[in-house]
């Protein structure tokens, strides 16, 4: 059975850091492009960050770029979501996802093949 799980989330003051973390189980991801997504409350689920099976291309939302870094450990099979400066409005339900492409994972949010079941983040203001 194929698994996406989330972890690293939580409460925290606005400029304030937090670590997500995606452990995938069932196969291996080495040769997957893997990301993050983020739904808040009333809205729709947006990208975060992608990025490509050997970590060479790697994608931002605007929203997010020079705060947040996407990392990932293969052998691991764990990707990462280094977030910084955190601000309010990135309170939102946060989703590891697995796809072909990193591109296409940046371009829309049905390209993912497999998701996590979510982890909160909170940022207070």
């Amino acid at each position: 059975q194929v698994q996406l799980v989330e972890s690293g989330g939580g409460l925290v003051q606005a400029g304030g850091s937090l670590r997500l973390s995606c452990a995938a189980s069932g196969r291996t991801f080495s040769n997957d492009a893997m990301g993050w997504f983020r739904q808040a409350p009333g809205k729709e689920r947006e990208f975060v960050a992608a990025i490509s099976w050997s970590g060479a291309s790697i994608y931002y939302a605007d929203s997010v770029k020079g705060r947040f870094t996407i990392s990932r450990d293969n052998a691991k099979n764990t990707v990462y979501l280094q977030m910084n400066s955190l601000k309010p409005e990135d309170t939102a339900v946060y989703y590891c996802a697995a796809a072909s492409l990193a591109s296409r994972m940046a371009a829309t949010t049905t390209a993912p093949k497999y998701w996590g079941q979510g982890t909160q983040v909170s940022v207070s203001s």
